[in-house]
């Protein structure tokens, strides 16, 4: 049996951390509070544009095709060499890019296209690349490609004047 001393310390340990929890969970609640803070100090661009804004215009792909550099496209190709090879005929986890300027769209023999690239008719046109090159998923909705895009129109350019000197 437990004696009246022995029943008032195990209360008062109880009654002590019960407060010490309590007074933990004010304090913590001062610090963090989530709400009435204002305005967002900083506020991600998701690239989703509010009210549909129209797009700027930049410069034409084929403007800018003119002028690019294919040691630069060398760089940006960087990018796309896990997935694509330059070989012919060398497919990977992608087609082969050798002579993919004004190549036929999900030609290359032997090369499991996904069927959103195989719905799409016509050449790989510079401009047809630099839209697929710059959001493949909204290019070709469903596409098994998992790249991100280039953004940078110029890049798109550099590395499409770079496939061109390559091969075809």
């Amino acid at each position: 049996m437990m004696d009246t001393m022995t029943l008032t310390k195990a209360v008062g340990a109880i009654c002590g951390a019960w407060l010490v929890l309590l007074l933990g969970k004010w304090v913590a609640e001062e610090m963090y509070h989530v709400g009435g803070h204002g305005p967002q100090a900083y506020v991600i661009d998701t690239g989703a544009a509010e009210g549909g804004a129209e797009e700027e215009q930049g410069p034409d792909i084929n403007e800018l095709l003119a002028s690019a550099d294919v040691d630069k496209g060398a760089n940006v190709f960087k990018k796309c060499q896990s997935c694509h090879k330059l070989e012919d005929g060398a497919n990977a986890t992608g087609p082969y890019l050798y002579g993919v300027v004004g190549r036929e769209i999900a030609s290359v023999d032997g090369f499991g296209y996904s069927g959103a690239l195989q719905g799409l008719e016509g050449a790989w046109t510079p401009e047809a690349l630099s839209g697929f090159l710059q959001n493949p998923k909204k290019y070709a909705s469903g596409t098994t490609m998992g790249f991100a895009g280039l953004k940078k129109i110029e890049d798109r350019a550099n590395v499409i004047a770079y496939l061109d000197s390559i091969g075809g």
